[in-house]
């Protein structure tokens, strides 16, 4: 039988647990299909920053990658060199898995995230000895496009 003091300490053992416990355990992430074109080395480079983030990646190479944006709707303003989809989601660019951990665990409604560009520093970007950029992620969907998370290279801000 529990008395009052062991039943406190399981549940604030089980709610240390929980908080510490990421949104996502490693395996349970879901599959990311990355579009790329086949040269394209820097998507490359993002590719193995999601598979170190521990998302398991499938890459389909296309010459034809901007009907794959028109497809999955990613506005022109945010288009960069590859697109993903995950969870329903699409991600374009060179977004950080952080971020992207971050929008399948609040689930907003939106059509996905996007980073505009190339910036300096961000996943796949990074370059020795030189100064980031700093950057935003966007959220974008039918309601409009608005900022997700602001990065200066790989560090959010």
């Amino acid at each position: 039988m529990l008395d009052r003091r062991r039943f406190l300490t399981l549940v604030a053992t089980a709610g240390a647990v929980l908080a510490v416990r990421p949104a996502f355990a490693e395996t349970d992430l879901p599959k990311v299909v990355v579009s790329k074109v086949p040269s394209c080395g820097c998507c490359s480079g993002w590719v193995n920053h999601l598979k170190t983030a521990g998302f398991p990646v499938e890459v389909r190479e296309t010459p034809e990658i901007n009907r794959v944006k028109v497809r999955l709707g990613v506005p022109q303003d945010l288009a960069s060199c590859h697109t993903a989809e995950v969870g329903g989601y699409v991600i374009e660019g060179h977004v950080p898995a952080d971020a992207i951990k971050r929008v399948l665990a609040e689930k907003p409604q939106a059509k996905g995230l996007a980073v505009a560009g190339m910036p300096v520093g961000s996943p796949g970007m990074e370059v020795a000895g030189g100064e980031n950029d700093t950057y935003e992620v966007v959220l974008f969907g039918p309601s409009g496009q608005k900022t997700f998370a602001r990065y200066e290279g790989a560090r959010l801000l």
